[in-house]
């Protein structure tokens, strides 16, 4: 008979579908909590619990200085995991239920400027040879379709369509998309493509992206290229390819995209989502309406 961490489990990837990291992260969470209730309180499994008991542990986590993000991350899975058991009527009240989530800063994403980005791109104008071709095409990717990282790691090579100058990305929940590429792009992708034929051995051959050693790439070594890219011409803090995936939606706020296509083109499922990257456009909104209305002259 399956247990209720198994049964949660299959929950959330095959009814939720989320990612097998995600699905990881949820169960060591819970299992994190078992272990605390274990020691603390004496008790195993964790479907009997009291909220002054999930209370302990989160003061638990503060004092060792986990910072608030990761408790509240933390405590998503726990929400999630009595929802579950709620559902399968292993539990009557759910502990959880009146929880209320503690108090984070607002982290503003600072994205790179068009310039920072134009710069990036002079100075690999002419890739030589697969490796370069393909770091660029990543750059160009990132910049041009907003994808994410596990977007761009996933994409299989027969959902690259360069005659109608799109491609197929599987993205969060297993949502398919359609993504346009720019024309500048698809010509970088041919060039890609020719360099890649090339290679001696391809094992992971369904994937576009791939290694000299024809293998697929790691979630670090995309995030570990986009930084050394960027670390050429930016001095942010933060270089990743999600801080690529805002500039994306910035730049295009900023020269006159609407809301609602900058959501279809993140694979978005709410506005809500999208909004946070308007902070950005707002600043040159401003900047416009102050070097256009008669009045500032």
């Amino acid at each position: 008979m399956q247990s209720n961490k198994e049964a949660f489990r299959d929950y959330l990837q095959l009814e939720k579908k989320y990612s097998p990291h995600t699905v990881n992260a949820y169960l060591k969470d819970v299992e994190s909590f078992e272990e605390f209730n274990k020691t603390r309180f004496e008790q195993d499994g964790v479907e009997k619990v009291n909220y002054s008991q999930i209370r302990s542990w989160i003061v638990s986590l503060v004092d060792n200085e986990i910072s608030n993000v990761s408790v509240n991350r933390k405590m998503a899975s726990l929400k999630a995991f009595y929802k579950f058991l709620l559902k399968i009527k292993q539990i009557e009240v759910n502990p959880m239920l009146k929880h209320k989530s503690l108090k984070t800063p607002k982290i503003i994403q600072i994205p790179f400027s068009e310039k920072e980005v134009n710069d990036l791109m002079l100075g690999v104008d002419s890739p030589f040879g697969f490796e370069e071709v393909r770091d660029k095409l990543i750059v160009d990717l990132f910049y041009t379709t907003g994808m994410r990282r596990a977007e761009l790691i996933g994409l299989m090579l027969r959902n690259v369509d360069l005659s109608s100058n799109v491609i197929k990305v599987l993205g969060k929940r297993n949502k398919e998309r359609i993504m346009p590429l720019l024309s500048v792009v698809a010509g970088q992708i041919d060039l890609y493509l020719k360099e890649r034929s090339g290679l001696e051995e391809i094992r992971d051959s369904d994937y576009f992206f791939i290694s000299k050693k024809g293998l697929k790439l790691s979630e670090s070594f995309v995030y570990r290229l986009i930084n050394s890219y960027f670390s050429r011409v930016s001095e942010k803090v933060k270089k990743s390819p999600h801080v690529l995936r805002h500039t994306f939606a910035t730049h295009l706020l900023n020269n006159g995209a609407d809301l609602n296509s900058v959501k279809e083109l993140l694979g978005h499922s709410s506005l809500a989502s999208t909004q946070v990257y308007t902070h950005n456009s707002l600043a040159e909104l401003k900047k416009v309406y102050s070097d256009a209305h008669p009045r500032n002259k």
